[in-house]
């Protein structure tokens, strides 16, 4: 299992001496991954409303955290680091228009060597959504399709498409990705999400909440497997990415995620329990229980 570090877009603020820094860090403490969220447009907590949203009870994000533009934010970081990869978690697809998406992935993955590794979902915030002019109700049929026209776009010079929500007749992105990208889903684990998964995703990344969402992870990994073996799909051929939050008793949380066979799992400062600590404090909280995950690990 390869373990990475969870960059907290919400408190990395607007040093970039200091952002550079971290990833640096985080490369040379062995951490073999760089995970960050996504979140383009900011809205005000009148705009977003009581909630929930999603498992949240309350908007998770308002205006006032700060969140880097992730494909900036990747390249920038990929090119100061060797060997770290770097997670999207998620990129909210949706959002963005599918053929620049695509080209932004396959120029990072090109110029880094092969260190992307793109995990994509559908987002919570619906003022989000507006601001950008896609229509929220839409977002999961257009996830779908743009998993399709990706995966299209990486593989053909020229691409013939007719959708619901793309048409594209004789275009593509040139220079084509040099080998295979794959495409995680990160979502919920309802009955319809993990089907979607199981049809459309080269891998899982469980975004559950413990304590909020009515499914616990080991639940939900073996739904999955059940799904993709009902489908006719070797559930080895779907990796899971979990993550897991330093606080009291985290260590469990890891030896569940070897237990369960993940491909990889995150590790994060729980910023909701411990709040008021810096970017800075979170990686030197992250590094300082490295050994103990090792050991864990194996």
């Amino acid at each position: 299992m390869r373990i990475g570090a969870v960059f907290s877009q919400a408190d990395s603020g607007t040093d970039a001496d200091a952002i550079r820094k971290w990833a640096i860090d985080a490369e040379a403490a062995g951490f073999e991954h760089f995970m960050a969220y996504d979140h383009i447009l900011g809205a005000s907590a009148e705009r977003l409303g009581p909630g929930p949203f999603g498992s949240f009870p309350n908007a998770p994000y308002t205006s006032e955290h700060t969140f880097h533009e992730i494909m900036v934010l990747i390249s920038h970081l990929a090119a100061l680091t060797t060997r770290m990869q770097f997670v999207t978690s998620v990129l909210v697809l949706p959002q963005r228009q599918t053929a620049l998406a695509a080209k932004q992935i396959a120029s990072i993955d090109l110029l880094s060597g092969g260190r992307i590794r793109p995990a994509v979902g559908v987002g919570w915030n619906a003022a989000e959504y507006a601001g950008l002019g896609v229509d929220f109700a839409d977002r999961t049929a257009l996830l779908e399709e743009q998993i399709d026209v990706m995966r299209l776009l990486w593989t053909q010079p020229l691409v013939d498409f007719e959708g619901r929500f793309h048409h594209l007749r004789g275009v593509g992105i040139n220079p084509l990705p040099t080998h295979p990208l794959p495409i995680m889903i990160g979502s919920g684990a309802s009955d319809a999400v993990l089907r979607r998964v199981v049809r459309k995703a080269d891998g899982w990344m469980p975004l559950l909440i413990p304590g909020l969402d009515p499914t616990d992870i080991g639940t939900a990994v073996a739904k999955l497997w059940r799904f993709a073996e009902e489908a006719g799909r070797d559930p080895a051929s779907l990796p899971v990415h979990g993550r897991v939050y330093i606080g009291p008793g985290w260590q469990a949380g890891v030896e569940q995620a070897v237990e369960l066979g993940f491909s990889d799992c995150s590790i994060g400062f729980n910023r909701l329990a411990q709040p008021g600590l810096s970017h800075a404090e979170h990686l030197e909280a992250v590094i300082a229980a490295k050994p103990e995950i090792d050991a864990i690990v194996g």
